[in-house]
Order: structure tokens, then C-alpha cells, then sequence
């Protein structure tokens, strides 16, 4: 039986009127897929993001004393610090549009006790540029125009450096809620920039004549080594309890016990470069005192630096047995490691030991396959996928 029905033979002009619209696909973006918009970059954009610029220029810098002679390596030096260069102005840039659109967020990351450490990253962020600059930007820039260049670079960071060494302290002190198992290697951070501030001075302090000027200098720069260095010794035991008491905490945090390396190479380097440069500053017998310093101090604690780095060692590779995801946080693998670099390097200048430039090339070798795996890690992450910027 045939059944008939009553609807009319649709015109295809009506069949058209009456389709139903497809949305157009939109196409999936290259760069910042976890993000719903581009511009969510800056929403959250912390001062730990300038511990990638440390990690980085400190490649270049460390690259630039070592006690070896390896063809092509100042040029590759030369041109990771203007990577490190160019991520510095980025992230400066980005950082200022994060304060200006989001000031409600930039303030929460100096009351957070945890994030608030990394505000010392802005500091140091800006002197590896510049110590860099001193060091392999002459050929580049010219001598005057680098010296220039770092001086500038130098005297922000060291302003920043020193405010940041009062107010994050003062800041836990009166403001923030830190339990007993709240200690970790990020509260070094706020207190490193000074040595950071010594060992970069004694960069300049070639550049600049005998007298008032440069003995000026150079006491200021071992005011601002010993400010540091008793502000670590004054941590650094709480860090111990802490680890052997409450253990190691979440995995997201080990890669932070990396830090501690940070002030103990920095003022290996900075004891050195200081000591080096005391001869015609300060009158004898204190320019020989100085020098003599470098070594008497370096030594020994280069030698707690190499058993904090194989515990260190120890408890990441634990860590990353279980499970260690990644996080702005690696980046502790990389500029305090380039610290332990430069003070070997220090060192050896100061005695020209085979055993002192091996080590100075075995400590770049670690600091340069964990800077490639943490940059690799962090483009990925950060510009490609974007979900570090969330």
C-alpha cells in the first residue's frame, strides 16, 4: 500500500533557506593551545619566570671563565647571553603589562610565602644580562658601550637585589602564615642577589681606576657578600631540619634544594673575583689578605657545595623514580649549578690545577645538558602548549 502524504515537494531554493548552518571550524592555533586566549599570558605571569634568564645567561657567563680552550665555545657564549638578553626585555615588557592589567594578581604573588621568594629572580635575572655583557659583549657592543651597558645593569639589580633582601624577610616576618615544615630552598632566593651584586661587581672593577671610586666599590661589594652570605648561614640550617625532619615534600619542590648551591658557588666566585682584584684598592696587607681569602674560603665550602650537590643528586633521581612533573621549578637545576661553575673556575685561575679545570668542565658539561632538557621543556610548555603561563 502506497501512502500518501500531504507535504509538498520541498523547492530546492527552501531546502537551502531552511538547512541547518554549520559553524565554521575554527582552526587550532599553533602556539598557546591550553590557553582559551592569547592574551591569558600575562593574567598570571610571576616573578619566577626570570629564573629562566638566569639559567640562561649563566650558560654564556660560565661558559665565558672557564680554564679550558674549546674552539667555537665563545661564540656559542656569546650567543646564549643574547638569548638571555632577549628573554630579559620579554619578560620585563610582559611583566609590566601583567602589574598594569592584573595588579589584583601581582599582588597576591608577594603575599603567597611560596612565590613571593622568586621576586629575588628579578634581581639576578638582571645582572647574569649584565654580567655577561662585561664579560662577551665587548665585540658586540664595544668595550665602552658594554662596560656602560653592564654598569647599568648591574646598579638596577643591585637596587632591586637589596630591596628584595629586606622586604621579602620583612614580609615573613609580619605578614605571612608559615607552619613549621614551611622552610625550603626558595627562601634563599630573596637573599642571594647581594652575592650575586659581589661577584659582578668585581666584573667592573677592571674598568675603573685607582681610587676613591673603585675602593669604594669594592667595599661595598664585600658588604653585600657578607650581607648574603650570613643571611644563608642563618637559613641554611633551617633547610636541613626541615628535609631530615618533614622529609623532602611534594615532588613539584625537590628540584628547590638545587638553590642552596646558588649562594655557596656565587660566593666562591665573588670570595675569588674580589680577592684578584683587591691589589691596587686596598692598601697592603689587606690586598694580600684579600687575595689569600679567596682560596682559605673557597675550598672549603666549595668542598660542602660538591656534598650538597651529590645529596641533591641523590634525592631528585629518588624523586624522578616515583615521579617528578615539570615546573618553572626545574630552572633550580640550572643557575645554581653555573654557580659551582664559576667558582671552580675561580679557583683554578687562582691555582691552575688539573683537577680544579676538569671539575669546572665536568660541573659546565651538567649545566649545559640540564639547561637544553629545562629550556627544551620550558618553550614546550610555555609558548607552545601555554599552560605554565596558567
Amino acid at each position: 500500500m502506497t501512502v500518501m502524504s500531504d507535504e509538498r515537494p520541498t523547492s530546492p531554493t527552501a531546502a537551502l533557506a531552511t538547512a541547518p548552518t554549520t559553524a565554521p571550524v575554527a582552526r587550532p592555533r599553533l602556539l598557546l593551545r591550553d590557553l582559551e586566549r592569547p592574551g591569558a599570558v600575562v593574567a598570571n605571569l610571576g616573578p619566577n619566570w626570570f629564573s629562566s634568564v638566569m639559567g640562561t645567561g649563566v650558560v654564556g657567563g660560565a661558559a665565558a671563565g672557564l680554564p679550558v680552550a674549546v674552539p667555537g665555545l665563545r661564540v656559542f657564549a656569546t650567543v646564549v647571553w643574547g638569548l638571555a638578553s632577549v628573554l630579559l626585555v620579554a619578560l620585563v615588557a610582559a611583566w609590566a603589562v601583567h602589574w598594569l592589567r592584573h595588579p589584583a594578581a601581582a599582588r597576591r604573588h608577594a603575599s603567597n610565602p611560596v612565590t613571593a621568594q622568586s621576586f629575588g629572580a628579578v634581581a639576578m635575572a638582571v645582572m647574569t644580562v649584565g654580567a655577561g655583557t662585561v664579560l662577551l659583549g665587548g665585540p658586540v657592543l664595544g668595550v665602552g658601550a658594554a662596560v656602560a651597558a653592564s654598569s647599568v645593569l648591574w646598579s638596577v639589580g643591585t637596587a632591586i637585589g637589596l630591596v628584595t633582601a629586606v622586604w621579602i624577610p620583612y614580609r615573613m616576618i609580619t605578614e605571612h602564615e608559615i607552619g613549621a615544615d614551611g622552610v625550603f630552598g626558595g627562601w634563599l632566593m630573596p637573599v642571594v642577589p647581594p652575592m650575586v651584586s659581589a661577584a659582578d661587581g668585581a666584573l667592573l672593577l677592571p674598568h675603573l681606576d685607582a681610587g676613591t671610586a673603585r675602593t669604594t666599590l669594592l667595599l661595598a661589594c664585600y658588604a653585600m657578600f657578607g650581607m648574603s652570605l650570613l643571611a644563608t648561614l642563618a637559613i641554611l640550617p633551617q633547610i636541613w631540619h626541615k628535609l631530615v625532619v618533614h622529609g623532602t615534600g611534594p615532588a613539584a619542590a625537590v628540584p628547590t634544594m638545587w638553590i642552596v648551591l646558588g649562594p655557596l658557588g656565587q660566593s666562591v666566585t665573588a670570595a675569588n673575583l674580589l680577592g684578584g682584584q683587591a691589589a691596587g684598592s686596598l692598601p697592603e696587607p689587606y690586598a694580600t689578605g684579600a687575595a689569600v681569602l679567596g682560596l682559605l674560603y673557597g675550598v672549603p665550602v666549595w668542598g660542602f657545595a660538591m656534598l650538597w650537590l651529590a645529596l641533591a643528586t641523590a634525592v631528585t633521581i629518588r624523586t624522578a623514580r616515583r615521579g617528578l612533573p615539570f615546573s618553572l621549578t626545574w630552572w633550580s637545576f640550572t643557575f645554581p649549578v653555573g654557580t659551582c661553575v664559576t667558582g671552580t673556575s675561580a679557583l683554578a685561575a687562582r691555582l691552575p690545577l688539573p683537577a680544579l679545570a676538569g671539575a669546572a668542565v665536568v660541573l659546565y658539561v651538567v649545566l649545559l645538558a640540564a639547561w637544553v632538557v629545562v629550556f627544551v621543556r620550558t618553550v614546550h610548555g610555555g609558548l607552545v602548549r601555554g599552560h605554565l603561563f596558567a
